[in-house]
């Protein structure tokens, strides 16, 4: 069998869930699952973020995967309903559409379901992603609440530099200061605003990398956030090869060594989830010693520099990212981000989970 794999950690999620709460104060959780929870699992993700107090995704199939597996929390549809036809299924499955366009509430008026459904009102505060105009809250809101099948309200926004220098107060403030005579619950936190931004919290957050173990920001580490890598992803050395000074390997010949070297052939590749675009110096772990990628990642295979690890050979274990190699480590070297990262772990690389 081929020897690449990715393990899965249940109790670090769960502990990552615990780090998240004890930022989050008085405010209740929604634990972001879309995408396959980050490329973890939907139902990995389920049981060990099961003491969330909600869930977030993105699509139908989504929530009601969830709903299969028997989590009774409150979900929310992160991008809302994509046409009337949905309306009913967020009744029957009790799921929280986000509301970020007037067809959607033409949607509501027009088919209201048979019971009730809390909604999320999504206000564009400056990122000009998704959301209605902040200076159309009073008529939204009324609108809103005259439809018959909307149950609650939560006003909400999202942040585009929470992780970086600009922070969120030119997004925070308006925001609170336009809504604030609605009397209603609000949510703007996610992962980099929930750990840096106290006054973001709100009633509801909505945390989503931190969960996984890595850190959204450039300046801090996962492990001084106090977070655990949920994703390793390990292989192993499958093939040596011996460089003399002047020759080139892998595709392009992108790499070419400067002095007598070894190389090790690692059974993993752009097909596998690893980023193609990694260039030579990407750190790996090779036996627990940090080492290199070498030249251009290939479909199945990529280099590693055994200079370093002299007693390394076919069979060695190689760290991609995870314990003892943060994710964050080897996005920022291959130019890239964590996200990217763990949502790309291809679904042909099998899985073992670990507590």
């Amino acid at each position: 069998m081929r020897p690449i794999q990715a393990r899965i950690s249940i109790g670090a999620m769960a502990h990552n869930l615990r780090v998240a709460r004890s930022h989050a104060g008085g405010a209740r959780i929604f634990a972001v699952v879309k995408a396959n929870a980050y490329g973890h699992g939907l139902s990995r993700a389920r049981r060990a973020l099961a003491a969330a107090d909600g869930f977030a995704v993105l699509t139908l199939e989504e929530a009601a995967n969830l709903r299969l597996m028997g989590v009774d929390q409150p979900i929310v549809l992160l991008e809302g309903l994509f046409g009337a036809d949905e309306i009913a299924t967020c009744s029957e499955l009790d799921l929280w559409p986000v509301l970020h366009h007037a067809a959607q509430l033409d949607w509501l008026q027009q088919q209201p379901p048979a019971r009730p459904i809390q909604v999320f009102l999504k206000f564009d505060s400056g990122m000009h992603r998704l959301g209605f105009p902040l200076v159309e809250h009073a008529a939204i809101v009324a609108r809103t609440k005259s439809l018959a099948g909307v149950a609650g309200i939560t006003l909400m926004t999202h942040f585009a530099q929470a992780d970086e220098p600009a922070g969120v107060d030119w997004q925070l403030q308006p925001f609170l200061h336009e809504l604030a005579g609605h009397d209603l619950p609000w949510s703007s936190a996610n992962s980099a605003a929930l750990l840096r931004y106290p006054e973001t919290r709100g009633t509801w957050v909505r945390p989503g990398l931190m969960l996984y173990g890595a850190s959204p920001f450039a300046d801090v580490t996962a492990a001084e956030l106090g977070l655990r890598p949920a994703m390793t992803l390990q292989s192993e050395v499958i093939g040596v090869q011996r460089l003399q000074a002047g020759e080139g390997v892998g595709y392009g010949q992108l790499f070419r060594a400067d002095r007598p070297m070894r190389v090790g052939i690692v059974a993993c590749g752009y097909a596998d989830g690893y980023p193609r675009h990694a260039l030579t110096g990407t750190p790996v772990l090779v036996d627990g010693r940090a080492s290199r990628t070498l030249g251009r990642v290939s479909m199945d295979m990529l280099c590693v520099d055994l200079s370093d690890c002299p007693a390394a050979g076919v069979g060695s274990p190689v760290v991609l990212w995870g314990e003892g190699l943060p994710v964050d480590t080897v996005a920022s070297a291959a130019g890239t981000s964590s996200y990217e990262l763990l949502c790309a772990l291809a679904a042909r690389v099998p899985v073992a989970e670990t507590n």
